[in-house]
């Protein structure tokens, strides 16, 4: 199993924009058949965001990444509004 969490900011005031491009990319990775969770959250500030990742296995994994809604929702549209991103790799305890 990879589980790993990517943080990102954003100006403030694209805070619904970045809301409707997560919905649309949440929608389409949760229907991967390799995707456990994807799940998106504001941090209190407003201007970052936290997705919480899982996939079976790094092929799951990149098969996300090459996905056509990666490419539109993520690389195309979320990325492009990010100030600073950091992915942080998770290890299960259990």
């Amino acid at each position: 199993m990879i589980s790993f969490t990517v943080r990102s900011t954003f100006d403030a005031r694209d805070r619904d924009e970045v809301a409707e491009i997560l919905q649309k990319l949440t929608a389409a990775s949760r229907q991967e058949p390799g995707c456990v969770s994807y799940i998106p959250h504001f941090v209190e500030d407003s201007s970052t965001i936290v997705i919480y990742e899982q996939y079976v296995d790094e092929a799951a994994l990149e098969h996300h990444r090459n996905s056509p809604h990666f490419r539109r929702y993520a690389t195309g549209a979320l990325y492009l509004k990010t100030r600073d991103r950091q992915v942080e790799n998770l290890t299960s305890l259990c």
